[in-house]
Order: C-alpha cells, then sequence, then structure tokens
C-alpha cells in the first residue's frame, strides 16, 4: 500500500472510538482504515481493566487478531466492507513546535499529521472533543464517530398529545376504542384533549386501534402518578407483556421513583419476579468501584446513596408487614443493589432489573447489560441525556438514547418522555434554567 499521491480517503481512527464500539472499523466501507500503533499499545494498556472498558479494549484486540490472520497488517488486510486496514507506523520527521510527544493522544494524531503531508485525504475519528480541536488545528479533518448516535430533538416520546373534536372523545368511552388514521407504534400512548377534557389512550397491540386507559391507577407502593405522563410510565412498569422499558425525563421528573415503586410491588406484593436488582454507572468515565476505599457495600453506598434514598421514602409511605427496611429488603436477598461491573458475565432470570443514570452508559455498554437478561426478566433503564457525565458522550450518542431509538416498534418495549417535575418549583425551574 503506498502513500504518495493515494487520493482514497483515510481514516484515522482513535482508541476511544474501539472502546466505545470494539468493531467500528466494520462502519467504514470502501475506504482505507488506519490504526495508529500507539492505539494498540493504548489498548493493551486499558485490557487487564475489570470495567467495561477492559473488556471492549479485549473485544478489540480479538477482533484485530482475526483479521491480522488473513494477511499483513503493516501492508493493508481487505475487509468484507471493501476496506482496508492497516496499522501505520508513520510519525513526521519533524513534529509541530509545542507539539508535546510523550503524550499518546499527540502521537495518534500526529499520524493522522503525516499522512496528510503525504497528501492523503485523512480523517481523524475520534469520540474526544479536544482531541478534535487540537486535530483541526494541525489542518487535520476531524470526526465524531456517528455510526450509533440518534437525533435528540426527534427522538420517540412514547405519548402524542393531541386536541381533538368532542365526538372523538364520545366515541371513545362509548365504544371503548377508536380506529386512528396514523400508524401508531405497539405501545404508543396519545393524551386526546378537547376543550377541559382528556382521555388517555394506549394502542392495542395488535391493531392500530386506541383504547382508553384506566384514569386512576391507585396507590403503586405508596407513590401515585402526580401526571397523564407519570401515569403512562406505571402503566408500562406494570406491564409484564413489556421486557424492556425506557423512562427518560429531567431531574425530579419521577423516573427512579416510579421504577423502584413499581418493582417493589411487583416482587413484594405480587412476587411476579424473584427480586428487584437496581444499578447505576458507578462513577463517571466507567472507573471501578476499586478507587474509593472500603468494603463492597461501603465502596458502592456513595454511588448508589439516591437509590437508598428512593427506596427509604417508598418504604415510608407504604408500610408492609416485616418489611422495615431497605437493608432487611437486601438481606432478604429481595432487593440487589450492584454495580454495573458485577452484573456483567451473569445470567439474570425472573428478575425486575432497574439501571439508573443509563445515559451515562454507551450503546456497546447498554447491549451488554440487557443481554444478560433472562427468561422472565424486565429491564427498567432510566436517565436523562441532557446530563451526561462521561465525557466520550453526548445527548445523541449515549446507550439510553440509541435503545429508544432502536426499539420503538417493538412489541415487548414500552417508552415514554417524562416532562414535569414534581419535584418541587425549584428543581423544575433549575432542571430548565441551570
Amino acid at each position: 500500500m503506498g502513500d504518495n499521491g493515494d487520493q482514497s480517503k483515510a481514516f484515522i481512527i482513535d482508541t476511544n472510538v474501539l472502546i466505545h464500539y470494539p468493531e467500528a472499523i466494520m462502519s467504514f466501507r470502501e475506504n482505507e482504515i488506519i490504526i495508529p500503533l500507539q492505539v494498540l499499545e493504548e489498548l493493551d494498556g486499558l485490557k487487564t481493566y475489570p470495567d467495561q472498558r477492559g473488556k471492549s479494549a479485549r473485544e478489540a484486540i480479538r477482533f484485530l487478531d482475526t483479521i491480522a490472520k488473513k494477511g499483513n497488517l503493516n501492508e493493508g488486510v481487505k475487509l468484507e466492507n471493501g476496506s482496508i486496514l492497516r496499522v501505520s507506523l508513520a510519525q513526521p520527521s519533524r513534529a509541530p513546535e509545542g507539539f508535546d510527544l510523550t503524550k499518546n493522544d499527540n502521537r495518534i494524531m500526529l499520524c493522522a499529521y503525516e499522512l496528510r503531508e503525504r497528501g492523503r485525504q485523512v480523517f481523524f475519528v475520534s469520540k474526544d472533543i479536544n482531541a478534535r480541536v487540537k486535530a483541526t488545528a494541525l489542518g487535520i479533518k476531524a470526526v465524531d464517530y456517528e455510526k450509533q448516535q440518534v437525533d435528540i430533538a426527534t427522538l420517540y416520546q412514547g405519548v402524542t398529545e393531541l386536541d381533538v373534536p368532542a365526538d372523538t372523545l364520545a366515541v371513545l368511552e362509548s365504544t371503548g376504542e377508536l380506529a386512528w388514521k396514523d400508524q401508531l407504534k405497539p405501545n404508543e400512548f396519545m393524551v386526546l384533549r378537547s376543550g377541559h377534557r382528556e382521555i388517555l389512550a394506549r394502542r392495542d397491540s395488535d391493531r392500530n386501534v386506541l383504547h382508553p386507559v384506566q384514569s386512576e391507577l391507585g396507590s403503586v407502593s405508596g407513590v401515585s402518578a402526580l401526571n397523564v405522563r407519570q401515569q403512562v410510565a406505571l402503566e408500562l412498569l406494570l406491564d409484564d407483556s413489556l421486557s424492556l422499558v425506557t423512562l427518560v425525563g429531567k431531574a425530579g421528573t419521577g423516573k427512579t421513583l416510579l421504577a423502584i415503586a413499581a418493582g417493589l410491588r411487583k416482587v413484594i406484593d405480587d412476587k411476579r419476579y424473584s427480586r428487584m436488582l437496581v444499578s447505576r454507572p458507578v462513577v463517571p468515565m466507567g472507573k471501578d468501584i476499586g478507587y474509593l476505599p472500603g468494603e463492597k457495600l461501603a465502596k458502592m453506598s456513595n454511588w448508589m446513596q439516591p437509590l437508598f434514598d428512593n427506596l427509604e421514602f417508598i418504604l415510608g409511605v407504604h408500610k408492609r408487614d416485616k418489611v422495615k427496611s431497605a437493608d432487611q429488603l437486601i438481606r432478604d436477598k429481595l432487593i440487589e443493589i450492584e454495580a454495573l461491573s458485577f452484573i456483567r458475565g451473569r445470567s439474570l432470570p425472573a428478575q425486575f432489573i432497574v439501571i439508573d443514570e443509563a445515559q451515562n452508559l454507551t450503546p456497546h455498554e447498554i447491549k451488554t447489560i440487557v443481554s444478560r437478561a433472562g427468561e422472565g426478566t424486565k429491564v427498567v433503564l432510566t436517565g436523562d441525556p441532557d446530563q451526561i457525565d462521561n465525557m466520550y458522550l453526548d445527548a445523541n450518542s449515549n446507550g439510553l438514547s440509541y435503545v429508544v431509538d432502536r426499539f420503538k416498534g417493538q412489541a415487548i418495549f414500552g417508552h415514554v418522555t417524562l416532562q414535569k417535575s414534581e419535584r418541587s418549583v425549584l428543581a423544575e425551574l433549575a432542571a430548565s434554567l441551570l
């Protein structure tokens, strides 16, 4: 593979792209894909990590090893998608002034810089926005990896609110169903309004007709819906025919509280599931709980406290015989609060699983977790795509948004975007203004 005068596009892949999605190189068709040697070194350094980064690094290394068996990676190996994959040692004979060559990130960028200097049409692909800015400063075209991105502005909401004539409500009330002109998705809801009256309706599981939803569900573990979208959330959470439910909304909209309340109802009262497993990404940036001092439960309590707060609130407003505290539920193995890194590799049958703050997970991490669900298990993902702590994710590329977009229209999936904060006027203003 010669570099001089070759005008085909060359995509230089940063390490974080392979951590985000280990098989990302298959997304670039009919072009040359170049992996700088420093990327392989970084993958080698990450492969021993016990968290999702380590798992992704190992998967990426295995994937590259499979390709390496088909040819010489230094010269280039033809892939099934028509692209050429090559590992490059290219570095400029003289680095740009002020560029720190001790940093791997910079050496990866300099690989792209050298190929551009040779006349190649180069694209530097990275999830790191600062790396993209630095590459642009070097005159290199820098792009984000967007294969698994969605448009958050048009993301499926699960509920449509519509003004209709009064006779439409009358038909729905008198007959118990309403044929709908537009195609609706399975488990999609409509809020039909006429003047001051409104009816919540849900699409039939088999036909494109609407059925009215019972207006009052009553208390679920002491928690009641305070608005129509919270009512939709409870309908989805309590529906045993749905294996995957996503709740998206700002702080204070009730996502976690509703999910845990429904889980307690299903596990303790209905005995539909053997236990409720509750988790969240342990720390921003995907670090393992080993970074904190103490035993496993002590270390986790710092990061799981919001989940304990919700549990204690529910147990405070809804007394049950023989249930005194969250600690007792954990001792009795009715509830398990677990770090995500410990869920990987387990089979989880007949459980009600709640993953909080799921917007901090990559699409690949979400796939790893949801694929652990065994027979009879329900998975609930909650989060706010506008509040992301992972530096390589945003509202469009996180795993929660991706799941909503990919699963919409599936019969076993339900989703609702919660909009109204019920925490306090201050909390609602903070979520919208700050």
